[in-house]
């Protein structure tokens, strides 16, 4: 039933976490492909993707989503390459970053090293100690950071700052968060599954409670989530609600 699209998570999902996909999964998707319409859809860029499920992942399966979908392919084709720069324009992308230096010039931190800020298509990634710093040094700051609530308070200044371009802000990791476009999480890839094509929208995620990266799409009205614990579940789960009919 080609009416029928599953979009699935990469990492834990179609492979161990940044893990390549097994043969086994490989041959599970394009006999499953022949059942339903099979989507990808990532948070990691297209060359990663790549590293994961092979080169040439986007001529594979019928849509490809990289970067939560900023990044979109059908049928081998670009649909679109959204940017952050592009989207908030380069105004905005100066504005932030100067008032990043400047707040981070004033706090005060044990050690502060280099690359404070990494400008991802997709995002800023901040970091106050900076993420040249060693291991040790970032579980140091680590810890002093729950004490302090360092990025804590950056992120509430931030958001009474930027008020005016509706940003999301997530802190992961040990030692950063990062600031992007509200509703670049990924939902923003069904933009490019269109209600007349498909009656029934699957998610097969890993990270889909509360705050992991999948829990967006999977609780959205316009999908019926799944969470799986690894590779082997996926394939059950799929077996299970789309081979055996």
């Amino acid at each position: 039933n080609p009416r029928i699209i599953a979009l699935f998570d990469v990492d834990g999902t179609l492979t161990i976490p940044r893990g390549e996909i097994t043969e086994e999964m490989m041959d599970f998707l394009k006999a499953l492909g022949k059942k339903i319409t099979v989507g990808i859809v990532g948070g990691s860029d297209l060359p990663k993707q790549e590293e994961q499920l092979g080169a040439g992942v986007v001529d594979m399966f019928p849509y490809n989503f990289s970067q939560n979908g900023l990044v979109a392919y059908k049928n081998g084709k670009i649909l679109e390459v959204q940017t952050i720069a592009k989207f908030l324009g380069e105004d905005n992308i100066k504005r932030i970053v100067n008032w990043v230096l400047k707040y981070l010039a004033d706090v005060d931190i044990p050690v502060k090293r280099g690359t404070f800020i990494e400008f991802r298509s997709g995002m800023f990634n901040i970091s106050p100690i900076g993420r040249n710093c060693s291991r040790e040094e970032r579980n140091d700051y680590e810890k002093f950071d729950l004490e302090h609530n360092i990025r804590q308070n950056m992120v509430q200044a931030m958001k009474e700052e930027f008020v005016d371009l509706n940003l999301t802000y997530s802190i992961g990791g040990q030692i950063s968060f990062d600031v992007f476009p509200s509703g670049w999480d990924k939902t923003y890839c069904l933009r490019f599954i269109s209600p007349d094509d498909f009656d029934e929208v699957h998610f097969f995620g890993d990270k889909t409670f509360v705050g992991g990266n999948d829990y967006e799409i999977f609780s959205s009205e316009r999908t019926i989530g799944h969470t799986v614990t690894s590779p082997e579940d996926t394939m059950e789960q799929c077996t299970k609600l789309f081979m055996n009919k």
